[in-house]
């Protein structure tokens, strides 16, 4: 049986989106469904909106007037949430795109969560929390910039050296290193979607990854899989069973039961097995270790020995783990 196809309503506050970002939008949103409304919503008679008018017609947007009654009051955000409210109990929909970095619309987001249905957020990374946080996954829409930059330099034959090189410094500023609590919530997810012998499916951690912080985005860290950015952390094991990708935590003990077994299967004569030897052998494993030689060297000269002769490192069994 196919997947059911989710009809979505994308709503646009004009006011407080970037007319640049809505090509890149709508390529987002069709990832969850197809766009059965698409509504921008803002005062036409303004200059301020001039450029949005290039868009409407090339995206199939409906524009909604809405003149500024009075000053100071936001009547754009106001007929949004009206019209949002009346395609909700049309009962057509589900599920809705808010884009706006605007807070004002938390309660609309709650509202049409309550009602069962989805809501994602489009904004900038400096949009409020609490809009973040009542949307079921938030995107910033920089991150979406990020990948329409990669996609236009990798398909152009025609960029020159300096182009590519601005780009990987580019991408080397956006990327950060991922934060304490982001990583803790990473290990509560594995931990609670574990089985008994410590392994959690992918799909499940991105799910949880989601549900508890909506604004959680692997683009952010220079990934555009999880799976990218689980490898890159270089902390979990992982395996793939067919196409579908499992992690759990790593055991140093167990790493090191696996290096005492590669050099076991690996000595010469004199008891001393050499790195590479080793290292190939755990690469056959289930570990997940961006650099084996520095990860064997942090075991304590307790279990095992190492020696440099040239260029040649090897390592010998001082003792088992028990």
């Amino acid at each position: 049986m196919e997947n059911k196809v989710h009809k979505l309503a994308v709503l646009i506050d004009a006011d407080n989106s970037s007319v640049h970002s809505i090509s890149s939008v709508l390529e987002e949103v069709a990832k969850y469904g197809i766009a059965s409304v698409k509504r921008v919503y803002g005062d036409w008679s303004s200059e301020t909106l001039k450029k949005w008018r290039e868009v409407l017609l090339p995206h199939a947007i409906t524009p909604v007037q809405q003149f500024a009654y009075t000053s100071g009051k936001d009547a754009t955000d106001m007929i949004l949430i009206i019209d949002a409210m009346d395609l909700l109990y049309g009962g057509a929909l589900d599920g809705f795109c808010i884009v706006s970095s605007d807070s004002d619309f938390t309660p609309l987001a709650s509202r049409i969560r309550e009602s069962g249905l989805t809501v994602y957020g489009f904004g900038r990374k400096q949009t409020p929390d609490s809009f973040k946080k009542a949307c079921d996954k938030f995107i910033s829409v920089e991150n979406l910039h990020i990948d329409e930059k990669e996609e236009k330099q990798n398909t152009d034959t025609k960029v020159s050296e300096n182009s590519l090189k601005t780009s990987t410094i580019e991408r080397e500023k956006i990327k950060q290193q991922v934060d304490k609590a982001t990583l803790n919530l990473i290990y509560k997810a594995v931990k609670d979607n574990s089985d008994d012998s410590g392994w959690a499916y992918l799909g499940s951690i991105g799910t949880y990854l989601s549900t508890v912080k909506p604004d959680f985005d692997t683009r952010d860290y220079g990934h555009s899989k999880l799976s990218g950015l689980i490898k890159e952390l270089g902390i979990f094991e992982t395996k793939m069973q067919g196409s579908q990708m499992y992690l759990r935590k790593a055991s140093f003990s167990t790493f090191i039961k696996l290096v005492q077994k590669a050099i076991s299967e690996n000595v010469s004569q004199d008891n001393w097995a050499s790195f590479k030897d080793i290292i190939q052998a755990l690469k056959k494993s289930d570990l997940n270790i961006r650099n084996y030689e520095e990860a064997i060297e942090t075991i304590h000269n307790g279990w095992i020995e190492t020696k440099q002769e040239g260029e040649v490192k090897s390592a010998r069994i001082i003792r088992l783990m028990p």
